[in-house]
């Protein structure tokens, strides 16, 4: 395999498309908009960017961002898009992950010349295996500690998300591993407070996970929210692994790709990477990156599940970009023999039992972890009842049968349908 990076962009710009790709390769390698002194042909030759491809895509009406400027003549005054494909040398910036992101993301979004441009997808060497672990556990890993196979894992999230006493945090988590769930997390608001400190929590909530393990054999995976400085996560996925705990949490965007890697090398327990912030970087089709290009930075860094949105979910991100993103953490980056770095994608976001059908319909796979909170606690029957609601429409669709059919004979599931209509 190549030992370049490529990355695929969209672009909008009122200057030539073969210009502005030209622009953004030199912007980002060797070049600046003049020729200086020791930029030799032989320089240009082994480390400029190269466009490796350019489709275009159509004109815009107006500009999508504001800022952008116009060629020196004018133009044509149309305002074109773009998708362009460019490459970079790994010898430009190592096998880093920073520097990979300041070389693929860098400026491009501040120049004049275009006004949009968004990175949706990169692919990486495996060279990258030589510095980067990628995740430890991944689908099978979690399955295995979760004791969950076959299926899809039943999750849920921890509410109110702040204001809970350590006390009253594990008192919920009681009611949902008696309820039956597989996966509970923390809120990522919720790390280590005043009024709920992280080790007292997380000592509260295992002596009840503990407990009922004791009497049933069923050791549910509960996500501790560690996210804070270096030392601190460190600190706390320690005491994690000492309460018998077998996941940890951490906020993606907050901590860095450089503080991830520190914590997969610590860590002995799989890393669910919270997403949060992610809407600043990809929301707005002129600019940022897809989740699709973002997770794979992640994965290679060494987490093992992340959030992928759900369908029709309470937030703004299409049900295709949901899917997309859910198949990528399930798609190898390497070819074989090397490491695939799947994870987990994690469905959350207003999920119940009404969108099951379709989220197995569009991904066409069970290695994923629904989580449901008003699905689950919201469920008429109780928790117990939302849970197996949750079993129970999953069952149906993995076997072909109609979601209306199957409420029939599934008390719990007509009941989950009448009261999340809406």
């Amino acid at each position: 395999m190549s030992d370049r990076v490529f990355a695929i962009y969209e672009i909008e710009t009122a200057f030539p498309l073969e210009q502005a790709a030209a622009t953004m390769a030199g912007e980002q390698s060797t070049g600046t908009f003049v020729r200086v002194p020791g930029e030799t042909d032989e320089l240009r030759e082994a480390h400029a960017a190269r466009v490796e491809a350019l489709e275009e895509l159509g004109e815009v009406s107006a500009p999508s961002l504001p800022g952008s400027g116009l060629p020196k003549n004018g133009g044509d005054g149309k305002r074109r898009r773009a998708r362009v494909t460019l490459s970079w040398p790994t010898s430009n910036f190592g096998l880093s992950l920073p520097n990979l992101l300041a070389t693929i993301n860098g400026n491009l979004s501040e120049l004049k010349a275009f006004s949009g441009l968004r990175l949706v997808d990169v692919t990486l060497p495996p060279a990258f295996l030589t510095r980067y672990q990628g995740p430890q556990f991944g689908v099978a890993g979690t399955r295995r500690l979760a004791g969950v196979y076959d299926r899809p894992m039943i999750g849920t999230i921890i509410k109110p998300s702040v204001g809970l006493s350590p006390e009253a945090t594990a008192e919920q988590v009681r009611a949902l591993v008696e309820a039956g769930v597989d996966f509970i997390k923390d809120d990522e608001l919720q790390a280590d407070g005043p009024h709920c400190p992280f080790e007292a929590r997380i000592s509260a909530v295992m002596r009840v996970i503990n407990d009922h393990a004791d009497k049933t054999g069923k050791k549910v995976m509960f996500a501790a929210n560690l996210t804070g400085e270096m030392d601190e996560m460190l600190a706390r996925h320690d005491h994690v692994l000492r309460e018998g705990g077998t996941c940890i949490m951490a906020s993606m965007n907050s901590i860095g790709l450089p503080a991830m890697k520190m914590l997969r090398a610590h860590a002995q327990l799989p890393i669910h990477g919270h997403r949060n912030g992610w809407g600043m970087l990809g929301r707005s089709p002129a600019i940022g990156m897809s989740y699709i290009a973002f997770q794979k930075l992640w994965r290679l860094a060494g987490i093992d599940h992340t959030h992928v949105n759900g369908i029709d979910n309470k937030f703004c991100e299409s049900n295709e970009s949901v899917i997309a993103s859910a198949r990528e953490c399930l798609t190898p980056m390497f070819p074989a023999p090397h490491a695939g770095c799947e994870i987990m994608p994690v469905f959350s976001s207003g999920q119940s039992a009404r969108q099951v059908p379709a989220t197995f319909a569009a991904l066409g796979s069970t290695d994923l972890i629904f989580a449901a909170g008003g699905g689950i606690m919201a469920h008429p029957g109780g928790p117990g009842a939302g849970v197996r609601a949750l079993q129970q429409a999953w069952e149906a669709a993995v076997a072909g049968v109609d979601q209306a059919e199957a409420a029939r004979q599934a008390p719990e599931l007509r009941d989950a349908l009448a009261a999340f209509a809406g």
